[in-house]
């Protein structure tokens, strides 16, 4: 944490080129575009809202495109205490009614996005919707590089390069295009979720095509704790509706995926589609060369490289096609799966082809203790 930062704490809060709505009525165009190199975003207290470079809409109805530009290199946004939300170069969709695309574009390298305490949700480069109707595309496009997400506490989410979709129905495609190159994003304590160049759609409806494209070479994406989810240039899919393509495309070059603790999930180059209906195809490309995907604890699934589908309906094909030489994919402790460029299907129905296409040369794929699953290079029927 740099000198101007360590003066701001206590007493300053910033506000930096960000916009906030709630319980309006905006009959046209939303734009951000701001500029805050080396600027300080900081927060402390109960209920914190901290936003550098972002636009928050809240509750309200909104009749054109909603649109975010900054650039925020060198810069920190912190939130500390109960109920944080830190937003860097993001754009969040809450509880509103969109009819216009809604598009974040980012600038975020050597940058620092931090919530500290309980119910955290940190935010860097990412676009979020929840509980909405967006009639239009939704776009995040950002770069990250050499930046730093950390949510430290219970409940928390932090995201950094990522799109997630919550609760919403959306009448478009939704795109996330994010460049983390030499990154972090870390959430350490209870019920956490890191997703590093990543989308999550969650409980929504999607009419469109669903497209991750990330770049996260030598980047880390860390979960400690009980209750982890950490993704790394994956696409996750659950209890959703889509009518469209679902593709994953992401370049993990030596980056670390990792979670510790009970009931974890890590998912590194993957493709995940549970108790969801697809009506078209499932693609997973992935470089994931020297990657590292570790999951330890108890009750583990780390998954790198492969598609998993579960509990789901697909009227289309399913392709993985992924390139994990050199990398390592580990569960230790008991209830482990441990995936390696494989394609898993369980309870499911696949109206096409399963196809995967992997290469696999000088990788480990390990699975230790107790009622472990170890697959590699594999298509596994259930």
């Amino acid at each position: 944490m740099n000198r101007s930062l360590q003066l701001l704490v206590g007493c300053i809060l910033l506000a930096n080129g960000a916009m906030a709505y709630a319980d309006s009525d905006v009959r046209g165009t939303i734009s951000n575009d701001s500029n805050n190199q080396g600027a300080a975003n900081v927060t402390i207290g109960v209920g914190n809202e901290a936003n550098s470079g972002s636009v928050a809409v809240g509750n309200s109805s909104v009749r054109g495109v909603i649109s975010n530009q900054s650039n925020n290199r060198g810069s920190e946004n912190v939130a500390i205490g109960v109920g944080n939300n830190a937003n860097l170069g993001s754009t969040s969709v809450q509880n509103s009614n969109v009819r216009g695309a809604v598009y974040n574009d980012s600038k975020n390298h050597d940058a620092a996005n931090v919530a500290e305490g309980a119910y955290n949700n940190a935010n860097l480069g990412s676009t979020n919707v929840q509980n909405s109707d967006v009639r239009g595309t939704v776009y995040n496009e950002t770069k990250n590089q050499g930046s730093a997400n950390v949510a430290v506490g219970v409940g928390n989410n932090a995201n950094l390069g990522s799109t997630n979709i919550q609760n919403s129905d959306v009448r478009g495609t939704v795109i996330n295009e994010s460049s983390n190159q030499g990154s972090a994003n870390i959430a350490v304590g209870y019920g956490n979720n890191a997703n590093l160049g990543s989308t999550g759609v969650q409980n929504s409806n999607v009419r469109g095509t669903i497209v991750n494209d990330s770049n996260n070479r030598g980047s880390a994406n860390i979960a400690e704790g009980i209750g982890n989810n950490a993704n790394l240039g994956s696409t996750n899919v659950q209890n959703s509706n889509v009518r469209g393509t679902v593709i994953n495309y992401s370049n993990n070059k030596d980056s670390a995926n990792v979670a510790v603790g009970i009931g974890n999930n890590t998912n590194l180059g993957t493709t995940n589609v549970q108790n969801s209906n697809v009506r078209g195809t499932v693609i997973n490309e992935s470089n994931n060369q020297g990657s590292a995907n570790i999951a330890v604890g108890a009750f583990n699934n780390a998954n790198l490289g492969s598609t998993n589908v579960q509990n789901s309906n697909v009227r289309g094909t399913v392709i993985n096609d992924s390139n994990n030489q050199g990398s390592a994919n580990v569960a230790i402790g008991v209830g482990n799966s441990a995936n390696l460029g494989s394609v898993d299907i369980e309870n499911s129905n696949v109206r096409g082809t399963v196809i995967n296409q992997s290469n696999n040369q000088g990788a480990a794929n390990v699975a230790i203790g107790a009622g472990n699953s170890a697959n590699m290079g594999s298509v596994v029927v259930k």
